[in-house]
């Protein structure tokens, strides 16, 4: 049928069935875009309640936070598990008493959120001052029930002065 339409007609026709596909391409972008913004904004909150249980040694919120196969990779390269991680907490091992972030990014992937930052860290860890500049990678996975959990953390020094030498008084 399209072959025996002369050509004008032919180019009209597809034009207007162009057009008609745009606009729900368009709503059907603007629906993608408003979902990540959405997703985002709840990793960002996410990321607020690790820095406040962090900074506060807050344990209970830290265990909701952390997925039961949380694999953590400290500064030194050691490999934590969830239950070490929040034993860490509990005895004292790990005090952060500044933990200031900067350099944000979010890069979401179906089920996965990956945050990168840059952190200017205080505190103590092992009984060894931590002072200084750290690039952090934190992995949280949606789980069953839309619930978002921290699967991975990484943290590397950004400068070579990362430990700050015991206070000898």
């Amino acid at each position: 049928m399209l072959r025996r339409l002369p050509m004008r007609m032919f180019v009209v026709v597809m034009a207007a069935l162009l057009v008609a596909a745009l606009p729900r391409a368009s709503a059907e972008d603007r629906d993608r875009r408003e979902h990540k913004r959405v997703e985002r904004a709840h990793i960002v909150d996410l990321e607020r309640q690790w820095q406040k249980a962090t900074l506060a040694g807050d344990l209970p919120a830290m265990d909701k936070l952390l997925s039961d196969d949380y694999l953590g990779i400290t500064a030194s390269g050691e490999v934590l598990t969830k239950t070490q991680q929040l034993d860490r907490m509990r005895d004292g091992k790990l005090m952060i008493t500044r933990l200031d972030t900067s350099e944000v990014k979010i890069k979401l992937v179906g089920n996965v959120a990956i945050v990168t930052c840059l952190a200017q860290v205080e505190g103590t860890s092992a009984d060894e001052r931590l002072h200084g500049a750290y690039r952090y990678t934190r992995v949280y996975q949606r789980l069953s029930g839309n619930v978002w959990k921290v699967t991975n953390f990484e943290i590397t020094p950004a400068n070579r002065q990362h430990r700050a030498p015991p206070d000898h008084g």
